[in-house]
């Protein structure tokens, strides 16, 4: 991954860990935003997102948006509607951004027939050139065996599932709802904004939705130490999501699941865009890490 400028952020500071080594997936730069008066004298929660280039600075990203994350974060600790945390934010790998996020048990479990229907529609729109394969149980492996260790060890943070979140939107909405499945001893939260439950671009005949459905089935993790957030806007490619999520919501209620530790909120009129999901970003978090 090329040098780029280390985002500029108005309050706080990032510390930029370049191509950032791995076994498991392509090394990444990982942004780590720090706030304001950080210091080792005291321990910070911490939230892993995905999508890192597009969180700080709208100055660095291809479509001239952010997600305003530093602003947001530093407005909820100031007015103290969230514990103290700091952002860790992994770079997607580019071409390798739908394989390392699409969730990989449910992908596995569609019939052959199923499969190469993906593929077709990934080729469709030029998201893949040849056979997808989903390869985000490495991503995640990645993030709990290579990442968060050394943000724990160089960092003064708690390192327990109650300090320790996931967060993303559209296809990093898919892979934080499948860290929290995969790894309910390591995440205790998750937020996932505009959650691409199509994992395509196309709604008709598609068989993946059904197949996340039947994967959360069986692996949601405990109401009783998880909270999840999902919310969804009603125009662009959020306008696929209502449907989805609507059935995702009664499986959530069926889990036991409440407005304790469970959220879904839809903005009408809200488009899939950085510009909307920083608008709504201090949703999550403060539903997270409420003190």
């Amino acid at each position: 991954m090329s040098q780029s400028q280390v985002p500029k952020v108005s309050s706080g500071k990032i510390v930029r860990l370049e191509n950032f080594p791995s076994k498991l997936i392509s090394a990444r730069n990982i942004d780590i935003w720090l706030p304001e008066g950080y210091s080792n004298r005291k321990k910070y929660a911490v939230v892993y997102m995905h999508d890192g280039q597009m969180l700080f600075d709208s100055t660095t990203t291809w479509n001239k948006q952010d997600w305003q994350a530093d602003e947001v974060a530093t407005k909820l600790m100031k007015s103290h509607k969230t514990k103290d945390f700091i952002i860790v934010g992994i770079w997607n790998g580019g071409e390798t951004r739908h394989p390392d996020y699409f969730p990989q048990k449910p992908y596995e479990s569609l019939s052959l027939n199923q499969k190469d229907f993906v593929i077709d529609e990934l080729k469709k729109i030029g998201r893949t050139e040849k056979n997808f394969q989903p390869v985000s149980d490495s991503y995640l492996k990645f993030l709990v065996s290579e990442l968060k260790p050394y943000i724990d060890q160089n960092f003064s943070v708690w390192n327990d599932p109650a300090n320790t979140f996931v967060a993303g939107s559209s296809m990093g909405g898919l892979i934080s709802m499948y860290a929290i499945c995969e790894y309910p001893e390591i995440f205790g939260g998750a937020a996932c904004l505009s959650t691409h439950w199509i994992g395509i671009f196309s709604d008709n005949d598609n068989p993946i939705p059904e197949a996340f459905l039947k994967y959360m089935e069986a692996y949601l993790p405990s109401p009783k130490t998880h909270k999840i957030y999902f919310d969804f806007g009603t125009v662009t490619l959020d306008a696929f999501y209502p449907k989805h999520q609507a059935k995702v919501d009664e499986l959530m209620l069926k889990k036991g699941f409440t407005s304790n530790n469970w959220k879904t909120l839809k903005f009408e009129g809200e488009d899939h865009s950085e510009k909307a999901w920083a608008k709504r970003l201090h949703l999550p978090f403060e539903f997270l890490l409420k003190k």
